[in-house]
């Protein structure tokens, strides 16, 4: 199996254990969107019911759930039909580059789910999160692709400020309550905070302490693609903070550090 994304041989030159738990939390915690924008997506995974463990030793794990057509990502393995276990993190990093494969500790009777509609997953998530120039000037291609890329950093915030060492300083400052990371218009995600310790949230919920709400969709995209710096947009009023601004401030820190990963 053979999970081709690419990754610019990012694997290679950052701390491997938050490199893993981006790729997990931030990339994988993507196909959930992928497949609520895309009727491609959802169509590859209708009428399945099956989910996807991923353990990383003595680093983390998560399992993809799979549901006629929707897909949600939660921590721990418990009761996941397929189990993929990874010695290390580098393993895991590595196939998510397509230069390992995985070897199943359970599900063997599920293996075409891997091989055939989830590689089909993964293909359409490389293309929507590594879009060519031409693919990004079709509006709504630009559109789903960066909802999808949102969600993403969502993940990603919450692996950057749990592992990455720059990151965990930030994060270390950042007092109990929900983040919201809003594009005008169009969508929110949100991140947890609890005991310095970062948590993804599913949905966006009506109450939180702080919000960076960014002017549109392209400015939030910029941003993503790491073209623009978020404390000069502040600064101009492109991103409207509002709330507790402390969480804010060290969030906008701890996005420095997922471009750094994403790059």
């Amino acid at each position: 199996m053979q999970f081709r994304f690419d990754m610019d041989g990012i694997a290679m030159t950052k701390d491997q254990n938050t490199l893993a738990c981006v790729n997990l939390f931030g990339v994988f915690g993507a196909i959930p969107k992928l497949c609520e924008v895309l009727p491609e997506a959802r169509q590859l995974i209708a009428g399945k019911k099956v989910s996807i463990g991923f353990d990383i030793k003595n680093v983390t794990s998560a399992t993809l759930a799979f549901d006629n057509g929707s897909c949600k990502l939660t921590e721990g393995t418990e009761d996941a039909d397929i189990l993929l276990p990874f010695s290390t993190a580098e393993k895991f990093n590595r196939m998510i580059d397509g230069s390992y494969t995985p070897i199943p500790r359970k599900g063997f009777t599920k293996i075409s789910f891997l091989t055939g509609a989830f590689m089909k997953l993964t293909d359409l998530l490389s293309k929507y999160l590594r879009p060519s120039e031409d693919e990004l000037a079709d509006d709504v291609f630009f559109e789903k692709s960066t909802l999808i890329m949102l969600h993403l950093i969502r993940g990603a915030v919450a692996a950057v400020g749990n592992y990455d060492s720059v990151g965990k300083c930030s994060a270390g400052y950042i007092v109990d309550g929900v983040i919201k990371l809003s594009i005008a218009g169009s969508e929110a995600v949100a991140v947890s905070a609890k005991d310095h310790r970062l948590t993804p949230m599913l949905q966006a919920p009506e109450k939180y302490m702080s919000c960076m709400e960014f002017d549109d969709i392209r400015l939030a995209r910029s941003l993503f693609d790491g073209k623009v710096n978020a404390m000069v947009c502040v600064g101009e009023g492109k991103i409207r903070v509002s709330g507790m601004i402390s969480q804010v401030d060290n969030v906008n820190r701890i996005l420095d550090r997922v471009s750094f990963y994403l790059a």
